[in-house]
């Protein structure tokens, strides 16, 4: 009877899970942190959420400098390269700051973390919905220098919302699984710092994936998720006779078979990841 009480009492007791407390407690405190964040990062600055709109402003104008005059990758050679080059800034310092932002945010929290049922998932991804808000004010100005140089909507432009929604699921995938790595591998920060700096490159951001000139390096860049993305949505919105399809960039839909394993293969491992350690997180910490 004496060894049935010890073996009761040395139980493992499981720690909060990733969603513990139910949907609607989990999507209320997801906004609650995420209007917070948002509000915070501005909080006492002179030009508030004016900032949101500059830094991206201020790389576009750099970058757009230096390939259009130094390189000569712009100009006459991509049709609205200007259009084409803010856009992917844009969209792209939105994955590079949900993620940056992500990897720290659990150890950050930590007095959080340990509160009884609080669903630690909330915290990762609230970074990308922060991250989202600055998007979407960030894409007031992309609308302006669209219609600015003489880009005409299209029916296309539906389908945006499409590629934001893949940008946003694979940005929230990557953040699970690099928020829960640094709790235990603090290295995580700074491979995830070079590992961004080169997406940055290997993404048609800079230059346009035709402007490769070869069938083999075009295919080989759309293995990347991001390339993918990217190359659709200048198709969509910028609707340029020269641009190709992802499909036809990947040399056709088999093409595109490795970049879709890799999206969902993120996917999956950050949320399985995430939700193994929730638990214990808060031991590790």
């Amino acid at each position: 009877m004496t060894t049935e009480r010890r073996t009761a009492e040395l139980r493992e007791v499981q720690g909060p899970s990733a969603l513990g407390g139910g949907s609607r407690r989990f999507f209320d405190l997801l906004w609650l942190i995420s209007v917070t964040e948002f509000k915070r990062v501005y909080f006492g600055t002179v030009l508030g959420y004016l900032w949101s709109l500059i830094r991206p402003l201020l790389l576009f104008s750099v970058l757009l400098l230096v390939f259009t005059q130094v390189f000569r990758v712009g100009g006459d050679k991509v049709e609205h390269y200007p259009v084409f080059l803010l856009m992917g800034i844009v969209l792209y310092t939105f994955f590079s700051e949900a993620t940056s932002n992500a990897v720290t945010s659990v150890v950050s929290q930590e007095g959080v973390v340990r509160k009884t049922q609080f669903p630690r998932a909330v915290i990762p991804l609230a970074t990308s919905v922060t991250a989202m808000f600055n998007l979407l004010l960030n894409l007031i100005i992309v609308l302006v220098f669209i219609l600015a140089f003489g880009v005409t909507p299209a029916w296309s432009w539906l389908l945006f919302p499409v590629a934001l929604a893949f940008l946003f699921v694979g940005a929230a995938g990557v953040s699970m699984a690099l928020s829960a790595l640094y709790v235990r591998f603090r290295d995580t920060a700074i491979i995830w710092v070079v590992l961004a700096q080169v997406l940055l490159y290997l993404t048609p951001i800079l230059y346009p994936v035709n402007a490769l000139g070869e069938e083999t390096k075009e295919r080989l860049l759309m293995c990347n998720p991001l390339s993918v993305i990217f190359e659709q949505v200048r198709v969509w919105v910028l609707h340029e006779a020269a641009a190709p399809t992802a499909v036809e960039a990947a040399g056709g839909w088999l093409g595109l078979v490795p970049a879709a394993v890799i999206f969902f293969g993120t996917i999956g491992f950050g949320a399985w990841y995430f939700n193994r350690e929730a638990p214990r997180i808060a031991e590790a910490l």
